[in-house]
């Protein structure tokens, strides 16, 4: 298995920590990545978190682009100034900072999204309430007739 799939929610314990899925985990260690780098999702509310290889692409998009260029200096604000490095613990257990928190609202649970090549870290009820729009639009738009 490859690829970030499903989603869980776990409670944040005491000490500010809460246990990444096992079948994230398993996906973590398969593709060898030992260190996440997290980001402040473009869209949602929520932390995006992959490999190094995800901070990698979105550079490669910004080399691509005139270094002063609006879109370049916009790119590298999102993902270079709303993103970090984060470590799991030995017991597969990530630290919840306030750089999650104050971006998503989580406060006792953290709901794991997966997509595919990177997960996301989401307030419960929120991951719900947008999940459930984004179904209710698919299945309008499946009942149009363009």
């Amino acid at each position: 298995m490859n690829r970030f799939l499903s989603h869980a929610t776990n409670r944040i314990d005491a000490k500010g920590r809460v246990s990444v899925p096992s079948t994230f985990r398993s996906v973590l260690s398969a593709l060898d990545i030992r260190e996440l780098y997290c980001f402040q999702d473009f869209v949602f509310p929520a932390i995006s978190a992959g490999g190094p290889e995800l901070l990698d692409r979105f550079e490669r998009q910004i080399g691509g682009e005139d270094p002063f260029s609006p879109q370049a200096n916009q790119m590298s604000l999102l993902i270079h100034g709303g993103g970090v490095f984060m470590k799991l613990d030995q017991e597969g257990r990530l630290m919840v900072t306030d750089f999650i928190r104050d971006f998503t609202g989580i406060t006792t649970e953290v709901t794991f999204v997966g997509r595919a090549d990177h997960f996301q870290l989401w307030a419960p009820q929120v991951f719900l309430e947008r999940q459930a729009a984004a179904r209710e639009e698919r299945r309008l738009r499946g009942r149009r007739s363009d």
